[in-house]
């Protein structure tokens, strides 16, 4: 409270204590020469200070209040909701520092939305991209074949096939934002149950070992897990964020190279999974954006090898969904590590 009225009556009280002074000195000094100087007068110097305090302090008051009133309606008109809330202040120190968050804020703002601005420009424009490619190979096979190309048995059946596939790759692409979706607003929900998460890896790579071999690369542990490590999670998300970033290390790796995975103690109730491989390696600068949706590193060759371009951004959301921590490391030409902490059940 003494702080608050040094600060609130600080202006106020000095004015008052110099005008008090001085009016006593020029009083003291007609009573001197002109009239008797009487007892009385010691009354005068604290009346004097009370009635210049309460004047000072009332019209100084209504003074900047007048003023700062026109500064908070001005703020108003800009919908600064925190500002409206919060009782007017005629104190200088307090209203400076409500003006500066506030201009502090909307500066936040303002960045904030040019970077969101930026961002959906691209996502636009790589969704575009994404949906058109496929779209625009099933539009020719069907006008080819319209065209008189389904006579041809044997050329009916290989333009069929192929924008079949261009059929399952647009699925693909949707099913993938369909899930993103849900998870950034919590409509898809998690069943966490216990499971060994030894056995889950060892079926991703049993789904994915002929690919592996098609590039030479061998889909191994770091050593032999004998006993089973449990975990409690949701299998289903676990497996599709396994099957993304085995996918990715067999899809960048190198011929005759190796995609390992090891499964550590982090904490008392927490494994570390690691997926390792010596394949292209990522650059520094693009492992900031690694995880946004549609996403390449390599813009002109990555899409070659197929997938959505949402593996990673899949990957991150279910592992924020979990609540755990997603980390990676890379080194352009040497090789990348994935990995991401679990819950472990007993």
């Amino acid at each position: 409270m003494q702080k608050n009225f040094k600060k609130a009556y600080k202006f106020a009280t000095m004015t008052s204590l110099y005008l008090t002074v001085f009016v006593t000195i020029v009083v003291l000094l007609f009573l001197y020469y002109f009239h008797n100087l009487k007892w009385q007068v010691i009354f005068f110097p604290p009346i004097c200070y009370l009635l210049s305090f309460i004047t000072i302090q009332y019209r100084v008051e209504r003074f900047i209040y007048r003023r700062v009133k026109t500064i908070y309606d001005e703020l108003t008109l800009l919908e600064s909701a925190n500002l409206r809330q919060q009782p007017i202040t005629t104190d200088m120190g307090t209203l400076t520092r409500q003006i500066d968050k506030y201009a502090r804020d909307k500066k936040l703002e303002i960045e904030t939305l040019k970077v969101r601005e930026e961002y959906r420009k691209e996502f636009i424009g790589n969704v575009s991209h994404e949906l058109k490619t496929p779209l625009f190979t099933v539009q020719g096979y069907i006008l080819t074949l319209l065209d008189g190309a389904i006579k041809d048995k044997k050329l009916r059946k290989k333009y069929l096939n192929r924008a079949g596939k261009g059929v399952e790759r647009l699925i693909y692409i949707v099913k993938d934002l369909d899930m993103i979706t849900k998870l950034e607003v919590g409509d898809l929900s998690l069943h966490r149950e216990r499971f060994n998460i030894v056995e889950l890896i060892k079926s991703v790579f049993d789904l994915y070992e002929v690919r592996a071999g098609k590039k030479q690369i061998t889909l191994d542990f770091d050593r032999d897990y004998e006993d089973a490590i449990y975990v409690n999670a949701d299998k289903e998300r676990i497996q599709q964020v396994l099957t993304n970033l085995i996918v990715n290390s067999i899809k960048y790796g190198r011929s005759n190279g190796t995609t390992e995975v090891s499964i550590e103690n982090l904490i008392k109730d927490k494994v570390i999974i690691r997926i390792t491989d010596n394949g292209e390696g990522i650059s520094k600068e693009n492992i900031p954006r690694l995880f946004e949706r549609f996403y390449r590193v390599d813009k002109s060759g990555s899409r070659k090898e197929g997938g959505s371009g949402l593996g990673l951004s899949i990957v991150k959301h279910i592992i924020e969904a979990h609540e755990e921590k997603l980390y990676v490391e890379s080194e352009l030409g040497v090789g990348s590590e994935f990995s991401f902490t679990l819950e472990k059940a007993e």
